[in-house]
C-alpha cells in the first residue's frame, strides 16, 4: 500500500507531466440582472463589458483605497448573468463588498452552492470536461489546465483525482497568489504579481482603480514584492519564518511546501523590493537557520 509520501509523488507527477483532478473549495457567486454587466463593470478591474458569453477573466474587487478585497474569477453565462468565483471562505465578503456599491441597480447577487474540480497537467487540453456551466482555463506559471464549475461537478472520466497537498505545491512553485496568504485586505495588487492579467486600464472607472493607475502610470515599484524561496533539505520552515539576507531581515514566508522534485522546502514570500533575485538568504524560526535563495516566479519551469 502507497505511503502518504508516495502518493504525494505520484500525484505531483501526474500534475506536473500528465494530467489530474482535485476538488478543491471555491465559493461561487451569482450576480443577474438586467443591470448586471454595467453594475460589475464599475466594480471590477476588468473590461466586463468585453466579456463573451462563456468568456471568463480574472478579476480584482478593491476597497476605494485600491487595496485587495478579492482576487476572483468572472465568468459571462448569459447577457445578464454572471458567476464569480474566489478561493473558498471568501464569498461572503465578495457578496458584502458588491452589496455596499448596489445602489439603485437592478440586480441579485447571491451565493450559490457550486463545486469546483481543478484539472492540471500538460495533458489536460485531452480531457472532456461535461456540462459543467464553468469551464475556464487556467496557466500556473506554465502548469495549464482547466476549471470546472457547477452545482455538481464529476471527475472527468479517465482522469486521476489527486489530493490538495499536491496542488498547494504545484500552486507554490506556480507563483500563484492565494486569498489568506498571500492577499490579505493589506495587499497592493502590484506586490502580488496579479495586475497583467486582471486589470484593464483602456476601460472606464471602477472603484480602487486610483491606486492601481497610479502605479502603472507612474511605472512606480511597492515596497515589496512576491518572490519564490528555494531553501536547502532540512525541516520544513513555518508560514512566518523570517527571510534573511545580512545585514536585515527582507520579508517573511506567506506560503510553504516540501517540493517532490527537489525533496526540499519551497516558499512564496513577500521581499524588500531592493532585493533583486537570484539572492541568498537564509530562512530563520525559532532558532533555527536554514540556506535558502530568494528566485523569481515561476520556481519550477513546466516539464
Amino acid at each position: 500500500m502507497p505511503t502518504r509520501d508516495d502518493r504525494l509523488a505520484i500525484d505531483y507527477a501526474a500534475l506536473r507531466t500528465g494530467v489530474a483532478a482535485v476538488r478543491v473549495p471555491r465559493d461561487a457567486v451569482s450576480v443577474s440582472g438586467s443591470d448586471a454587466r454595467a453594475f460589475l463593470q464599475g466594480q471590477l478591474s476588468q473590461d466586463v463589458e468585453a466579456l463573451e458569453v462563456g468568456g471568463s477573466a480574472w478579476s480584482l474587487l478593491l476597497q476605494p483605497q485600491g487595496k485587495v478585497v478579492a482576487w476572483l474569477r468572472v465568468t459571462c453565462l448569459s447577457g445578464d448573468w454572471f458567476v464569480l468565483d474566489v478561493d473558498g471562505g471568501y464569498g461572503e465578503p465578495v457578496i458584502e463588498r458588491l452589496g455596499r456599491f448596489k445602489l439603485r441597480v437592478e440586480c441579485e447577487i447571491r451565493s450559490l452552492g457550486w463545486q469546483c474540480v481543478a484539472v492540471r497537467g500538460p495533458k489536460s487540453y485531452e480531457v472532456k470536461t461535461g456540462d459543467a456551466p464553468v469551464v475556464a482555463p487556467v496557466d500556473w506559471g506554465g502548469v495549464t489546465g482547466v476549471d470546472l464549475l457547477g452545482p455538481e461537478v464529476a471527475i472527468p472520466m479517465g482522469v486521476p483525482e489527486a489530493g490538495r497537498e499536491a496542488l498547494e505545491i504545484v500552486r507554490i512553485e506556480g507563483g500563484i497568489p492565494a486569498m489568506g496568504s498571500e492577499l490579505t485586505e493589506k495587499t497592493i495588487p502590484a506586490e502580488a504579481g496579479i495586475v497583467a492579467p486582471s486589470v484593464s486600464f483602456t476601460k472606464g472607472c471602477y472603484v480602487g482603480q486610483e491606486l492601481v493607475a497610479r502605479i502603472d502610470s507612474r511605472a512606480a515599484t511597492t515596497p515589496r514584492v512576491l518572490q519564490g524561496v528555494a531553501m536547502a533539505a532540512g525541516e520544513i520552515p513555518p508560514v512566518g519564518a523570517v527571510l534573511h539576507v545580512a545585514p536585515r531581515d527582507v520579508g517573511a514566508l506567506t506560503s510553504v511546501a516540501e517540493s517532490p522534485a527537489t525533496g526540499t522546502p519551497v516558499a512564496l514570500a513577500y521581499v524588500r523590493r531592493e532585493i533583486a533575485p537570484p539572492a541568498d538568504a537564509e530562512v530563520v524560526w525559532n532558532g533555527h537557520r536554514l540556506p535558502a535563495r530568494i528566485r523569481h516566479l515561476p520556481l519550477t519551469q513546466p516539464r
